[in-house]
């Protein structure tokens, strides 16, 4: 029994190929059986327990070259970081390797955990995805490599939806035809594709952008196309307006894939997003029938799973009513869904720099012109107390240009003769013809002047004509003091389109004299409930217009409006018959509760403190006063959002020139003795810091000792090793000093 337990014990041990052929349960099991049932030999017994953890622990260790998780070796996030670096800073290559990054099993779990995110509306840690799921995944990474993945498969499936719970193989014939010819959502695998493609693409992209355009870019929005408009766009006469929307409808696949081969060159890539667009997406046919609707007594509530997104509150779908003309339109082109807005950008980004050239031509400076009389038209404008200040009077003045782009919506500005305009509408209608196939005219293109007030993201630019006191120092020291005549551009929010907006969502009747109208949706909504809600989409309201002239005013008849609409609903709810009963008893805001009666119940506060009923909280800005100011804080000339400006500065820190550079004006500036500068110098190096080639860069220091005279030249490099305990010990309390 003992040699048969050795040898037993010694092939399990020894023969690798038999411990990954066989189960660990099942040589474990034996194992175990034979330790126990041998009372013959104890010693033996006690050597296969000792014996046992480490055939466990070894079998543990040895990884599964079938297990996806083992193709995560570094986190999604780095890679990605990685990427926006290297493309920040050679934004000008043309990129031929994307594959590789396409390749990255980590990005596509990046992707699952985002797509999960937003089909489900919970964020999944990596360590609660399934290794189903991960070799799902994994399979769907080597049909987009191997080129067997099709775009809006509506039957087959390499990967599924979490929620998705149907057994395709045993649908019927009906359901599989009306899943073939009706309308369906984009499948869950094809929103992997595109949100792995939006990651590898946008770092590229982005770095070549053009800073005239904000729709669609990841730190740019249409407050930030208002705050450059209030900045760059003072002094224009002429406004051309241009809607270039129907781009954003569909463009020609040659069109497309010319302006993403202009920098991307990966062949997989480029036809994986060719066949997004070639494929036809398949839409409902009902051949004009109109299938009458039958009534239902009794609609039974529907109840939402715990998994399933919860629908959007009444206050945010409210708002989304509120979105200006130019921001309503989203591109989808095809079977690109997200990566659609990207591909428009790419786009009409050639129009960006068609225009900017055309800023450069037409740009001419005059002397006698006290504003852009630089060489490249960036000086502050007037007086800087007036950021936007622009003096009108004077015979010659500067011609100049902008340009701005939202979307498909563009807007020029020009300071010059009306002329100049129509030429430049001109030139704009060819080259949209040429590039674009797009026909224009000149309906399409208006030309307004400042005095008319030009409407761009439902807000007015017009101009306000001031006659401020401009003193200065003339000739002899003398200060004169005369009144000056200029104009400020003024960026009010429209109150027409407020109106017109809540007419939209029934909020109002009547175009004179708007009469609110109750938001019977909210009916069995509690009072603190509906009025939570209405303050939330007054506070979104207040944010939406914080960079407007007239925000407290636009925003106290938003407020005006609901309350007015809120007291009709709860006038109705509660019988009390008009408005002015329903502001009797809950007050101006509305915060007293009105389904209290003297006498029938005890009162509101001491049910409140008994924690039986809601706090109500009163409807926000019902006073003018109440409503903050109009957000003048100054806007930079060239701005750019936070995380390229984090971008930039990593690359600039990270190059070995700029250290170099900052010790060399610190020692220009004699913040630090050059001896001490040595000091630093040899601390690094111990450190392995910095190299000793560098020291060269300081040569003209001077030193007290020989030796660090030595050294710094870089004569004998063995002087490192032979400094003293004291010399090193100086060395690094002056480094921890100056650091």
């Amino acid at each position: 029994m003992h040699r048969r337990l050795s040898i037993f014990t010694h092939k399990i041990l020894t023969n690798s190929n038999s411990i990954l052929t066989t189960t660990t349960a099942k040589h474990t099991g034996t194992f175990f059986l034979y330790s126990q049932f041998s009372p013959s030999n104890p010693r033996t017994s006690r050597l296969a327990l000792l014996r046992l953890p480490s055939y466990s622990s070894l079998n543990r260790l040895s990884p599964d070259p079938e297990d996806p998780s083992n193709l995560i070796k570094e986190d999604g996030v780095s890679i990605l970081s990685q990427m926006w670096v290297e493309n920040f800073r050679e934004p000008d290559r043309i990129v031929t390797n994307l594959t590789s990054y396409v390749r990255r099993f980590e990005l596509w779990v990046l992707a699952y955990q985002k797509v999960c995110a937003d089909d489900m509306g919970a964020y999944m840690p990596r360590s609660a995805i399934q290794r189903s799921a991960l070799e799902d995944l994994l399979a769907l990474r080597n049909a987009v490599l191997d080129g067997r993945f099709r775009w809006g498969a509506r039957l087959e499936f390499y990967i599924k939806s979490p929620k998705d719970k149907t057994d395709y193989e045993s649908l019927s014939k009906r359901k599989i035809k009306a899943i073939m010819t009706t309308t369906q959502p984009s499948p869950f695998q094809d929103k992997l594709v595109q949100e792995v493609l939006l990651m590898v693409l946008e770092p590229i992209y982005e770095s070549r952008f053009s800073q005239k355009s904000f729709a669609f870019r990841p730190g740019r929005n249409a407050h930030t196309a208002l705050r450059v408009i209030r900045r760059n766009f003072a002094g224009y006469l002429w406004y051309i307006k241009g809607d270039l929307s129907t781009i954003l409808d569909g463009m020609k696949v040659g069109l497309v894939i010319n302006a993403l081969i202009r920098d991307v060159r990966d062949k997989k890539v480029v036809d994986l997003i060719k066949k997004a667009l070639v494929t036809p997406v398949v839409t409902s046919n009902d051949d004009g029938v109109v299938k009458k609707k039958k009534s239902r007594k009794y609609q039974k509530k529907r109840v939402l799973a715990e998994d399933e997104p919860k629908p959007d509150p009444y206050w945010l779908e409210t708002f989304f009513g509120f979105a200006p003309e130019e921001a309503e339109k989203l591109p989808s082109w095809g079977h690109c869904g997200i990566l659609s807005p990207l591909l428009a950008n790419i786009c009409l980004d050639e129009l960006d720099r068609w225009m900017e050239g055309k800023i450069k031509e037409f740009y001419h400076p005059s002397k006698s012109d006290v504003i852009w009389n630089s060489p490249e038209g960036e000086a502050e404008q007037g007086n800087t107390s007036w950021p936007e200040f622009v003096p009108t009077s004077g015979p010659d003045k500067t011609r100049k240009m902008d340009y701005i782009r939202y979307g498909g919506h563009i807007l020029i500005g020009v300071r010059g003769p009306r002329a100049d305009a129509a030429t430049l509408r001109k030139q704009l209608i060819e080259f949209c013809d040429q590039k674009y196939m797009l026909k224009l005219d000149n309906e399409s293109l208006p030309i307004e002047h400042i005095t008319k007030g030009i409407l761009f993201l439902d807000h007015v630019l017009c101009r306000r004509v001031v006659y401020p006191t401009l003193r200065y120092t003339a000739s002899g020291g003398k200060i004169i003091s005369e009144k000056g005549v200029g104009t400020l551009l003024s960026v009010t929010a429209s109150l027409k389109q407020c109106i017109k907006q809540f007419r939209k969502l029934s909020f109002l009747k009547g175009d004179r004299d708007p009469d609110p109208q109750p938001c019977f949706r909210m009916f069995h909504a509690t009072q603190a409930h509906t009025n939570a809600q209405m303050n939330k989409f007054l506070s979104t309201m207040v944010e939406w217009y914080r960079y407007a002239d007239n925000r407290k005013k636009v925003v106290n008849f938003c407020s005006y409006i609901l309350r007015g609409s809120l007291a009709k609903l709860y006038a109705a709810k509660y019988k009390l018959r008009s408005r002015a009963k329903v502001y009797k008893i809950g007050d101006r805001n509305l915060s007293r509760p009105l389904k209290e009666k003297k006498g029938q119940s005890p009162e509101y506060h001491n049910l409140l403190r008994m924690g039986l009923v809601e706090s109500i909280d009163g409807l926000q800005y019902t006073r003018m006063s109440l409503v903050p100011a109009t957000d003048y804080t100054p806007f930079p000339s060239n701005w750019r959002p936070d995380h390229e400006k984090a971008l930039l500065e990593y690359i600039r820190l990270d190059d070995p020139k700029t250290l170099e550079e900052q010790r060399r004006c610190i020692m220009d500036q004699g913040l630090v003795s050059p001896q001490d500068y040595i000091s630093m110098l040899v601390w690094n190096y111990k450190r392995n810091t910095i190299p000793l080639d560098q020291f060269s860069l300081v040569k003209s220091g001077s030193s007290d000792t020989e030796r660090d005279k030595q050294l710094l030249l870089g004569s004998n490099q063995d002087i490192l090793e032979n400094r003293t305990k004291e010399e090193e010990e100086k060395d690094d309390r002056i480094c921890v000093s100056q650091l």
